[in-house]
């Protein structure tokens, strides 16, 4: 029997991860990618361009591709990601163009039947040879879950319901013979899936969360933990937190954050550039829905800053502003790395017109900061 499970250990597939500082390109498969924005030369999310994007970021050794796994678009004069590839096809599709980078699938366990799931997981996991990853998300949006008509669970049952979930997966995927299973949540009865993953191995698997049950989840279940960066104190505050917790586990995780790339030849360029997509051209409707949304479904964000996050929300969907010259760019992604983060997210207004700029600019200046590795050849 190939028993696949979790251990404290980062699992093999993760070991493989090349860069002490680690990569990935994130929202590519959704309209104008993470920047609420109404400048016309914003992200335009062709499955042509997607192929290009994942082909550029493999060659440039980045190290996964992350999607978000959106069904409907914001209001706003944008549409912002109103148009979007499912996030499990879209990794299926660019594990058999690539051949290095891990390929994470968003999944949104409460639209996704386990049985159902394992089995979708593990065909992508057969294309890319290995080189699938899960992003587990145990649900926030109402928006759309009211399309699907499955209604938000209270907030820390929707992590009880993903633990369920996740636990059969793995089962489905380590065990030979049929098996009953019953929880809180789920009553299944002969239950049996083949293949498992490629080669025996678990997929590398990520959780985002803020509050305690959220990280004590990820903790349990996963290798990554996404946490927002408000500011580099906060963020060595949170790794350190997170550490501890995982430690009084008996478990260990590393600690992923996300950001957004304004990077032009000077610092003044790249803050023009980003005044006009983000002050003169934001789709504030868009930003104000989805405060709200996050307002009702996050414990543990600081109300006070408010402004701030609606501000980041319209340059990168909340995330971490990376905004300057190249020189500027390696810089604060290594101070990312000296808060104790092991890797962040990256995107662009025009992944394909910015991505070869960054590659060709920032991550060599990475490399002699001894954070990245130089792009295996061939």
């Amino acid at each position: 029997m190939n028993v696949v499970a979790r251990t404290a250990a980062p699992g093999a597939r993760y070991r493989q991860m090349r860069n002490p500082f680690k990569l990935g390109i994130f929202a590519a498969n959704c309209a104008s990618g993470l920047a609420a924005t109404k400048v016309p030369e914003r992200w335009d999310a062709t499955w042509q361009n997607n192929l290009q994007v994942a082909e550029l970021a493999d060659a440039a050794g980045i190290d996964f591709l992350l999607p978000l796994a959106r069904w409907k678009g914001y209001p706003g004069a944008s549409d912002f990601q109103g148009r979007s590839f499912e996030a499990l096809a879209w990794a299926g599709g660019l594990l058999a163009r690539t051949g290095a980078i891990t390929v994470f699938a968003t999944i949104h366990v409460p639209l996704l039947h386990p049985v159902f799931a394992a089995k979708q997981m593990a065909t992508a996991d057969h294309i890319g040879g290995g080189r699938l990853g899960l992003n587990i998300v145990c649900g926030w949006n109402a928006d759309e879950f009211e399309m699907f008509g499955v209604g938000q669970r209270e907030h820390d049952d929707r992590y009880a319901y993903g633990e369920e979930w996740w636990t059969i997966v793995r089962r489905i995927w380590s065990e030979e013979a049929p098996f009953d299973f019953k929880g809180d949540h789920f009553d299944l009865r002969g239950v049996i899936g083949k293949p498992g993953p490629w080669g025996g191995t678990l997929p590398i698997a990520m959780n985002a969360a803020a509050s305690p049950a959220g990280r004590g989840f990820a903790i349990r279940n996963c290798e990554l933990l996404f946490t927002i960066l408000i500011d580099l104190e906060r963020g060595r505050r949170d790794v350190a937190a997170i550490r501890n917790m995982a430690h009084a586990a008996g478990s260990a995780v590393d600690l992923f954050t996300t950001s957004y790339v304004v990077c032009r030849r000077t610092r003044k360029e790249a803050e023009d550039y980003h005044r006009h997509y983000v002050d003169e051209n934001g789709d504030w409707e868009a930003a104000d829905h989805w405060y709200a949304m996050q307002a009702a479904n996050t414990r543990t964000r600081p109300p006070e800053l408010r402004e701030l996050f609606r501000y980041r929300f319209a340059g990168g969907h909340g995330c971490y502003p990376l905004i300057g010259s190249p020189d500027d760019v390696a810089e604060r992604l290594a101070e990312i790395a000296t808060a104790g983060f092991a890797g962040t997210t990256v995107s662009f207004v025009d992944y394909l017109a910015e991505l070869p700029f960054f590659a060709a600019e920032v991550l060599p200046r990475l490399e002699r900061k001894s954070l990245r590795l130089p792009a295996t050849k061939g």
